[in-house]
Order: C-alpha cells, then sequence, then structure tokens
C-alpha cells in the first residue's frame, strides 16, 4: 500500500490534485512533543479558496449532482476503506501534529472516522421526500435537496473525527465540500483528501485549502458560493464568522465551546465516578482539549474531600505524560505554543483568584526530572493534570474555557444548588450526573441546559446520535440524521391535476 504522505511539505488539495498556494507560502507545523517543526503546510490566501469553490462549484453542477444517490452512497463507503486501509498512517500524521496519543488514535479515532464514512453511505440513499394531501385536485410534495457548497471549518484537537462527522453528512445530502484545517495541525486533513481520490470521487467533491483563519477562513466564509459554513471552534470565532457570512445570508452551524459540569452526588458510584470525573472527563489523551471536558466538577459537601483525593491517586497511577508517539504514553502535549502559554496562564490565574492547587500545576520539563526521555521531551508542551480545589463558580477559571487539562472542584449541598451552578454558565455543550437515583437522574436530564447529558458515564458520543450545544455552545447538530437535514434545503411542489 502507498504512503500518502512523502516528504515534508504538504500541498492544498484542489480539483482532485495537489496544488501549491498561490502566493508559494509555507506555514511550519510544530509537533507538540518536541517542540521542533516536522512539516510545512500551506500559508494560502484568497486565490487557493477561489480554485478550491469553483472546483467544488463545477463538480455541483456536474458530475455529483448528476450521480444517483446509491453510487454516492457507494463512494462514501468506499473511503471509508481506504480511510481504514491508512488507518495507522493517518493517525500517526495527526498524533505527530496535535499531540494526541497514538494508543487513542489507533483503537478509537480513526476506526470511528471509518465507520462514521460508512453510516453516512448508508443514509445517502434514503434521503426521502414526502406528500402532502392539500386537496384531490392538487398533487404536493416534499423535496429534500442539497444546498451546494458547504465550507467547513475544521479545529486542531481532532480534525479526523470532525472532519467525517461533517463532510460525511455534507456528501450524503449530495453536497461538495471545501475543507478549511485548522493551520496548527493541517497535516491530517491535507492528507486525508487522498483518500477520497482513491475511493473514486469526481474531482472537485472534496478540496482542501490551508492557511490562517485571517485569511483563508474569511475568504471561505465571505465568498457568495458557499452556502453554508460549518464549524467547530470557539464561540469568538462564531461570531466573527456570524458578522462576516451576514452579506451572503449563508446558513451556519456552529459546535463551540463549553464549561461542562460533572456533577457528583453522594450516593455514586465512587469507584466509577473517580475515572468519570477525571481521566475520561477532562485529564484526556488529548490533554483535556475537548469542547465537552468535565472542566467543572461538582461534588457534593459530604463526599468532596474523600473524591478529590481519589481522584488524585487515580490519576497518579495512570496518566502517563509523554511523546504521543509512544504507545505508553496516555496523555500528550498541548497542541501548540500559544495554546500551551494560555492554560498555563489560566493555572496561575486560578491561584491569584483564590482557589487551592489540589495537584498538578506542572509544566513542561517538570514533569520528566526523573525520567530517561527528560531530554527528548523537554521542548514539549506539557502540562500536567491539574485540579483545583475551594473554587467558586464566579471565578473566571470555572466560567472561561481553558480546553487544557484543568477542572475545578466546587462543593454543592442538595440538588437544587447543584443545577443552578450546573446552569450559571454562559455555555451549553454536555453535563455528566452521577448518581443511583433514577428520578433524580431524569430531573437533571430534564433541566440542566446542555446538548447533551450523561448519567454515570461521560464523553460518549457516537455518530448516530445528535451532538451540539446550547447557548454559546452553539446551534445545528453533527451525527445522526438532524445533522443530514442541516445540509439539505427543502423544497415545495405544487401540481394543479384540474
Amino acid at each position: 500500500m502507498a504512503a500518502l504522505l512523502a516528504g515534508n511539505r504538504l500541498d492544498n488539495w484542489i480539483n482532485g490534485k495537489r496544488v501549491a498556494p498561490a502566493n508559494g507560502e509555507y506555514l511550519e507545523s510544530v509537533d507538540p512533543s518536541t517542540g521542533k517543526v516536522w512539516i510545512e503546510v500551506p500559508g494560502g490566501d484568497a486565490q487557493d479558496v477561489e480554485a478550491a469553490v469553483a472546483a467544488a462549484k463545477a463538480a455541483f453542477a456536474g458530475p455529483w449532482r448528476e450521480m444517483a444517490a446509491m453510487q454516492r452512497a457507494a463512494l462514501l463507503r468506499a473511503v471509508a476503506i481506504e480511510i481504514a486501509d491508512h488507518a495507522e498512517e493517518l493517525a500517526a500524521i495527526e498524533c505527530q501534529d496535535n499531540g494526541k496519543p497514538i494508543r487513542e488514535a489507533v483503537p478509537g479515532d480513526l476506526p470511528s472516522v471509518s465507520e462514521m464514512m460508512n453510516y453516512w453511505g448508508g443514509q445517502a440513499d434514503k434521503i426521502h421526500g414526502s406528500t402532502v394531501e392539500i386537496s384531490p385536485t392538487s398533487h404536493n410534495f416534499v423535496r429534500y435537496e442539497p444546498l451546494g457548497v458547504v465550507g467547513i471549518i475544521v479545529p486542531w484537537n481532532s480534525p479526523l473525527a470532525i472532519l467525517a462527522a461533517k463532510v460525511g453528512a455534507a456528501l450524503a445530502a449530495g453536497n461538495t465540500v471545501v475543507l478549511k484545517p485548522a493551520e496548527q495541525a493541517a497535516a491530517s486533513i491535507l492528507t486525508i483528501a487522498e483518500c477520497f481520490d482513491a475511493a473514486g470521487f469526481p474531482p472537485g467533491v472534496v478540496n482542501v485549502v490551508s492557511g490562517t483563519g485571517e485569511v483563508v477562513g474569511d475568504a471561505l466564509v465571505c465568498h457568495p458560493d458557499v452556502r453554508k459554513i460549518a464549524m467547530t471552534g470557539s464561540t469568538q470565532t462564531a461570531r466573527i464568522i456570524s458578522e462576516r457570512a451576514a452579506p451572503t445570508l449563508k446558513q451556519l452551524s456552529f459546535e463551540l465551546g463549553g464549561k461542562s459540569p460533572n456533577i457528583v452526588f453522594a450516593d455514586a458510584d465512587m469507584d466509577i465516578a473517580v475515572a468519570g470525573a477525571s481521566t475520561n472527563a477532562v485529564f484526556t489523551g488529548g490533554a483535556g482539549q475537548t469542547c465537552v471536558a468535565g472542566s467543572r466538577l461538582l461534588i457534593h459537601a459530604s463526599i468532596y474531600d474523600e473524591l478529590v483525593e481519589k481522584i488524585e491517586a487515580h490519576v497518579g497511577e495512570v496518566v502517563r505524560l509523554g511523546n504521543a508517539l509512544d504507545v505508553s504514553t496516555t496523555m500528550g502535549p498541548i497542541a501548540f505554543d500559544t495554546q500551551y502559554e494560555k492554560v498555563k496562564s489560566y493555572i496561575e490565574l486560578g491561584q491569584s483568584e483564590g482557589a487551592e492547587l489540589a495537584f498538578g500545576g506542572r509544566f513542561g520539563p517538570e514533569n520528566f526530572e526523573e525520567r530517561e526521555d527528560a531530554e527528548a521531551l523537554a521542548g514539549g508542551y506539557f502540562v500536567a493534570p491539574t485540579l483545583f480545589r475551594g473554587a467558586t463558580n464566579e471565578m473566571r477559571v470555572c466560567r472561561e474555557e481553558i480546553f487544557g487539562p484543568v477542572t475545578c472542584a466546587i462543593p454543592f449541598e442538595d440538588d437544587d444548588e447543584a443545577l443552578s451552578i450546573a446552569n450559571d454558565t454562559t455555555y451549553g455543550l454536555a453535563c455528566g450526573v452521577w448518581t443511583k437515583d433514577l428520578k433524580r437522574a431524569h430531573r437533571f436530564i430534564r433541566d440542566v441546559q446542555a446538548g447533551a447529558v450523561w448519567v454515570n458515564t461521560y464523553r460518549r458520543i457516537h455518530w448516530a446520535a445528535p451532538f451540539g450545544g446550547f447557548k454559546e455552545s452553539g446551534y445545528g447538530r453533527d451525527s445522526g440524521l438532524e445533522s443530514l437535514h442541516g445540509y439539505q434545503q427543502t423544497k415545495t411542489a405544487w401540481v394543479d391535476l384540474t
């Protein structure tokens, strides 16, 4: 099997082939495990976006729109096979680019990417319209049609998984796409484009343009021939996109940040809750760089001290920081330098606000002082799992998204106080509830203002179930049939029978 990546430079993917950026500029992509440049990606501009949109528009008007739904379904299944065949290589590229551990990406992320494409292949030929009975002399029916060219903006924390959720749905609905990966971790998205080509997708159906958000992202958002922007990223970026997209009145869908409450009641199974509130929720392989991180840990006052102590012991036992490509690593680095500095600044802020550092708060080489591989990891962007105790929901570290391995333990006295704290946030992406009380669990499912609620589990996401947020965590949904409808427009037809 031929390798997807050759050399230390990647070009854009436009109209079925590699295309150098029109301005000739490239950006250095740094391996966050070492702090060293490992590959260059295009630093494209509006000229590249124009070429990609033109290719996507031509493909939509030509071979892709004329293709039967069953043929599109077959191509989606074919690309699922291509991705599975190249899973280990794609995983290694992504892990070196953004620091997610290989032991998590190979058995977890990449099989999911392939399975998602299979799922969307199964949906592509099942888009059915409906008839509406209005009168005996009128035949009325509804069609669901693609939008046209869709711009998809992918973040740096889980590029391939988010690509599969958005691109799969957009293609299944019959659209063509122009992808803009995050400039900090663009390599895996640029590389996977080869899989669509190998699967037989017509040129122009899938295009990838790399560059900064201010230049490439803005050109995509403002382009009049792009009929929708689907973005996963920060709330602030969504505000900018909303303003910039307004003149063209294109559709928008956003999956944004969160400050998700993870609520542990006194009757919870303590052993299960310990992992669910720590390594499953925020001290993850990706170093807490997940939009659903359980970064506000609400603990009933009667078990507060006990749970914090158990979490510290659990984290000390199971978390091993290290190079993302090392199979013994359970938590990788922060993805890039500016995010690393941001996380560090929040840990310093939490202490200045009066929260107590229960454990963690170590940066970079401090984490490897007695390790044999300390020298190799000295330049990496590593932050130790960090927990603040004695936190209050008024603190900035409890209100602002940190996007790192940091959580704040907040005590509560009863159900009403827990619910009040949980909902006292501008975000509304996810929530965890740990209890054996079924009635309590259902009350919180009903009353918590979040798009996903997990009971006695955390961070469970599946391509068949809708995923997205309330409030400033966005609107629109990824995954599931609800996501598919977001890439369609509805047409009503009236046929006079008199």
